[in-house]
């Protein structure tokens, strides 16, 4: 006998067997593979990241979602840099050493904005070089971020999905987020912050309150120079409005307001790049774009990405047709022959809570606040507090301060509660008003570096972030030419640039920071004398029980001066005879005497740069 719900159940177990088998033969197809340091996302901070953490001895992944390494260096189109000309660090440096020898030159200041400019694909083609010279990082392009692998509060791994849909099992003692809205951490589980704060929660008499508002985003393009006669004028774009760039530059309309101070030539040579490029990258009514998609899924974003990339069309189209430059044209060989950038430029996104948290305080006056962070100094940075907000959006209005150059903590790499991770992006545990110093491209690529440094630490000792020796991890970055006190005076061609980093890093010896505009400074005045009372001081903020009377508030210090606080303080080496007992002493050279007799750099300290 025939009955109809048996036909039903019959095809439902089929199915479930279906079902059944398909979700084993996905488990059988999934590719696991093992390493010590995994990151996630070929940006600014996790290439450097990736790369540091292979030198200093750990067996690296670095995976990508895209083609390219250099996130807003490169993928980004954001080729001019901002910040750091003069600080020459680590990484961040080596970068620019390659760019001289590729262009064989030294002068890359082609365009107004910066004293680097570089065309996109070179500046990737030098990222693959230096990640491809590492003999212990692997690199796999192409593979998406899909979730961590997670146990309580640890990670320990990520799932990925390749261009083939193949997923992969990535397992590592330690992962760090290279992203550049934080999706890793965000994933994981780690408290965050994102957008405007209050003061009270910020410690910053500026900030403006808690809006949900964040730094506009930029869909950069490079334009090339096809030459005069040529027409390179790009069809109309749907929902073209000539009237978002007007007052962009003297040549263009303004109806209200006051147009930005540079004609249409200089506004483009603002990005001059190499070769006839330029760069549109402009914030005064050119292609900046309103919108915050950081929590919304990845494949959403897209919607938005599509509207900021019809802004730049219209701003290109703008130029070409309003303006008069038709022989500017999207670059045929940046972009896979586009001209239009593979990603956005992120200014900003969510922000980790960390071990410690950096405030615009600490920037201001780094020797005056309760944490001595700038002691676990380990990224150097000169650009002002400085935030992308278009004419149009309603964001409330914030006096920024003046900063002088700053350094950046170990822990604001490190999740508060979160373990196996760290993050080597714009997502340090900053403040909103911090992170528009923090975000510049060299100043993320110095703290990726550092990520690198500390992940390597970690495997080699088998523990956890949070419990890594501060000074180990700078002496790697020292070792590597990074400065982790930004003194600008002291290059490290300097022989005494060693010694005056890390006594700076202990606060006996102090710089004098001085707000300047686009390149702001520290200086350490190498070649001045100092007080003894000043001394004094400074080796009684690194042991408090140290006693040392002089009546003298304004006696500079001689040799036998330094010889007899010295040797009260407890010299543990000899101190050299090199110079006549009244000699007075420059700075440069009591730093050096310093490091010498009592070693103070190898004094651990704690996190908030306490001893």
């Amino acid at each position: 006998m025939y009955f109809p719900f048996m036909k039903k159940a019959v095809v439902l177990t089929c199915l479930y067997l279906v079902g059944f088998l398909s979700f084993f033969d996905v488990i059988a197809q999934q590719k696991t593979i093992k390493t010590s340091v995994l990151v996630i996302g070929g940006s600014t901070g996790g290439t450097s990241a990736a790369i540091q953490s292979a030198r200093s001895g750990a067996k690296t992944m670095l995976i990508e979602p895209g083609t390219t390494l250099g996130g807003m260096l490169t993928s980004a189109g954001v080729s001019c840099t901002d910040g750091n000309d003069k600080l020459e660090s680590g990484l961040w440096q080596e970068f620019r050493e390659q760019l001289y020898r590729h262009y064989k030159t030294r002068n890359l200041f082609t365009g107004w904005v910066s004293e680097t400019c570089f065309e996109p694909k070179v500046g990737d083609s030098i990222f693959k070089m230096m990640v491809n010279n590492e003999k212990l990082l692997t690199l796999m392009l192409e593979t998406s971020f899909v979730e961590v692998i997670k146990t309580n509060n640890r990670i320990s791994g990520a799932i990925f999905r390749n261009r083939q849909q193949e997923v992969i099992r990535v397992e590592a003692a330690i992962t760090i987020d290279g992203t550049d809205l934080g999706d890793v951490f965000a994933n994981a589980g780690a408290a965050y912050d994102l957008g405007m704060e209050d003061p009270v929660y910020s410690k910053e008499s500026m900030a403006p309150g808690k809006f949900n508002i964040i730094q506009d985003i930029t869909w950069a393009a490079i334009l090339k120079d096809y030459g005069p006669g040529s027409d390179k004028t790009i069809p109309r774009p749907n929902g073209y409005d000539s009237t978002q760039f007007f007052c962009s530059c003297t040549d263009a309309p303004c109806l209200e307001g006051k147009p930005y101070n540079v004609n249409a030539a200089k506004m483009l040579a603002y990005g001059l790049l190499p070769n006839k490029k330029y760069m549109i990258n402009w914030p005064a009514h050119g292609n900046d774009f309103i919108v915050n998609a950081v929590e919304k899924p990845v494949a959403d974003r897209e919607i938005y990405w599509k509207q900021a990339k019809g802004k730049t069309l219209g701003f290109i189209y703008f130029i070409q047709t309003q303006l008069g430059f038709k022989n500017l044209g999207l670059a045929d060989d940046e972009f896979n022959g586009t001209g239009l950038a593979y990603m956005p430029y992120h200014r900003e996104g969510r922000r980790v809570k960390g071990i410690v948290r950096v405030n615009v305080n600490h920037l201001i006056s780094p020797f005056d606040q309760p944490e001595a962070l700038y002691r676990t100094g380990i990224s150097v940075g000169d650009y002002p507090v400085d935030h992308h907000h278009a004419p149009e959006k309603n964001a409330p209005h914030i006096n920024f301060p003046g900063v002088p150059s700053f350094n950046l903590p170990l822990g604001a790499l490190i999740p508060e509660k979160t373990e196996g991770l760290l993050v080597a992006e714009k997502g340090i545990s900053v403040s909103n008003i911090v992170n528009g110093s923090s975000r510049l491209q060299p100043c993320v690529l110095l703290t990726g570096q550092a990520a690198g440094a500390l992940a390597a630490v970690s495997i080699k000792h088998n523990i956890q972030p949070g419990k890594a020796n501060i000074r180990e991890v700078q002496a790697i970055l020292l070792d590597a030419g990074a400065w982790l006190m930004p003194y600008c005076d002291v290059v490290n061609s300097d022989p005494a640039w060693r010694a005056i980093q890390q006594v700076g890093l202990t606060g006996i010896m102090k710089g004098t920071g001085k707000p300047q505009g686009w390149e702001n400074k520290t200086f350490f005045y190498p070649d001045s004398t100092m007080i003894l009372a000043e001394l004094i001081k400074g080796l009684k903020e690194v042991r408090p029980g140290f006693k040392y009377a002089t009546a003298d508030s304004v006696k500079m210090v001689t040799m036998n001066d330094l010889k007899r606080v010295l040797t009260a303080f407890g010299s543990i080496r000899k101190i050299k005879n090199d110079y006549k007992p009244e000699s007075l002493l420059t700075r440069r050279q009591i730093a050096i005497l310093i490091d010498e007799a009592i070693n103070p750099f190898s004094w651990p300290v704690d996190w908030q740069g306490h001893y």
